[in-house]
């Protein structure tokens, strides 16, 4: 594992109940930073799997501290502003800054564009692009009043370079996530503030358990029929947390201080075919 040192700095991760986030949550922290985690900590009308609890965001928690580092738990839904605004204000209490920002929160669902009702779109929509907005806008003031600096890492996919079928929704909100990323890049540069994405493949998360369990293998497999199976290291299957998690602390350290608007693919070749 790469040393980077974060120490002294504070990281604001959503979605960091199980999964990803809980991952990035784990590298800031053995990296020397207090994190704060964020989860939604209930479950959602459309998403047919469950979504990170409040007990699973505490033993997160736990996790931090036995890096010995701080952590600070709340509880805040991304798509609703008062709430993210809310835990932000909380975070800059409690700690006094922040110096990263994580955008992981996110679901996935399958539905044919034409199929798909309002509700499915919408919920979609708000969690995987709304949010990532929402959280970037208030920790972007924080680094704008602040004036020295900052990171914002966000997870968009491989999916927010090319297509698939059955997921246009999540497709449509990952390419977002790039052109949010690059504009924020833009209008944040003279804050000295680098904005970036990473763009994963398949990923062994609890939200790829969860849609299989939900839609049966077949799901997944008609989203990769165009290109195969999901890499081309190894068996072609997924990779892990820690492969995207190391791409966050990469972008989060001042090794990528000349970094910024860009889409990080970490995706075992896939796109190269």
């Amino acid at each position: 594992m790469v040393e980077y040192d974060f120490s002294g700095k504070v990281a604001f991760v959503t979605g960091a109940a199980h999964g990803q986030g809980r991952s990035h949550a784990q590298h800031y922290a053995k990296h020397g930073a207090d994190v704060v985690v964020t989860d939604i900590g209930e479950n959602m009308e459309t998403v047919p799997y469950d979504l990170g609890t409040t007990a699973e965001l505490d033993e997160t928690v736990g996790l931090i501290e036995d890096e010995g580092q701080d952590a600070l738990a709340i509880q805040m839904d991304v798509r609703d502003e008062t709430q993210v605004e809310a835990a932000v204000d909380e975070a800059l209490d409690e700690f006094g800054r922040i110096d990263i920002l994580a955008n992981n929160a996110g679901i996935a669902h399958f539905c044919d564009l034409v199929e798909m009702d309002e509700a499915m779109w919408d919920e979609m929509l708000d969690t995987n692009l709304k949010g990532v907005w929402l959280a970037s806008k208030h920790v972007g003031k924080h680094f704008i009043d602040r004036g020295d600096g900052g990171k914002i890492v966000s997870t968009s996919s491989i999916y927010g370079k090319v297509a698939g079928p059955g997921s246009g929704h999540y497709i449509a909100a990952k390419h977002g996530v790039l052109g949010l990323t690059k504009t924020l890049a833009l209008e944040l540069a003279e804050y000295d503030v680098n904005v970036n994405a990473v763009c994963p493949t398949g990923v062994d998360t609890p939200m790829i358990t969860g849609v299989t369990e939900a839609y049966g293998s077949e799901a997944l497999e008609a989203a990769t029929d165009m290109t195969g199976p999901w890499n081309i290291f190894g068996d072609g299957g997924m990779i892990e947390s820690r492969d995207i998690s190391e791409a966050y602390m990469w972008l989060s350290s001042d090794a990528a201080r000349y970094v910024t608007g860009i889409g990080l693919p970490v995706d075992a070749g896939m796109l190269a075919k």
